[in-house]
């Protein structure tokens, strides 16, 4: 099977990361500082939002203009940093301050969508999800593994033709990879250790 072999042979160039040990709660707060930055960005906000305020309650109680200024590395902080305080909020009372573990409940947390909600499933509770966020869906597609518009639509596809085993490694090889080799402009062609599979690669060299 052609995803297999792929997730094979980037398993030799790409260890899988641990993400805020694991906590759900940062896990969560990281994905939604995530949104739309770099990751070095995210770090960074992240970093600065738990050494002031280490737990959910703080965060909670927090006045939303200092988490507007510790997140401010993350871009679009005035935005993020309602979502996360109303988050946390909601976490606290309905939750009892524990991260829910089930897509449905994560779903409908303000802002949180698939992507979020699916990166919690995977790098929090290492349940099998296939979180897409830009690098996967390209990536899906300049290899041909699917044909789709949406990352909605790319997760749905992906869902049916990876084998479930291989569900919550998917994400993080491929963002390594997309980051490293396979970039949304000038792709290190050269360089990829997967090119014999990649649509996009062969239409190139027509």
């Amino acid at each position: 099977m052609k995803i297999v072999k792929i997730i094979k042979i980037l398993r030799k160039f790409y260890n899988l990361r641990v993400f805020e040990d694991r906590d759900p709660y940062r896990v969560l707060i990281r994905t939604i500082l995530s949104q739309r930055t770099r990751d070095e960005n995210t770090d960074e906000a992240s970093s600065r939002l738990f050494q002031e305020y280490p737990t959910i309650k703080d965060v909670a109680e927090a006045p939303v203009e200092r988490i507007e200024w510790l997140i401010k590395p993350a871009g679009f902080y005035r935005v993020k940093a309602k979502r996360i305080k109303e988050v946390s909020r909601i976490i606290l009372e309905d939750y009892k301050g524990r991260v829910p573990s089930k897509l449905e409940d994560l779903l409908e947390l303000p802002g949180v969508g698939r992507k979020t909600a699916n990166c919690v499933l995977v790098y929090a509770y290492g349940k099998a999800a296939i979180p897409v966020d830009t690098h996967v869906h390209r990536i899906s597609n300049r290899l041909g593994l699917v044909n789709t518009k949406t990352p909605e639509e790319t997760e749905k596809r992906l869902r049916e033709i990876v084998p479930k085993e291989y569900w919550i490694e998917l994400n993080d090889l491929f963002v390594q990879f997309g980051q490293d080799i396979c970039k949304p402009i000038s792709p290190r062609h050269d360089e990829c250790p997967i090119r014999e599979y990649c649509r996009y690669y062969k239409l190139l060299s027509l």
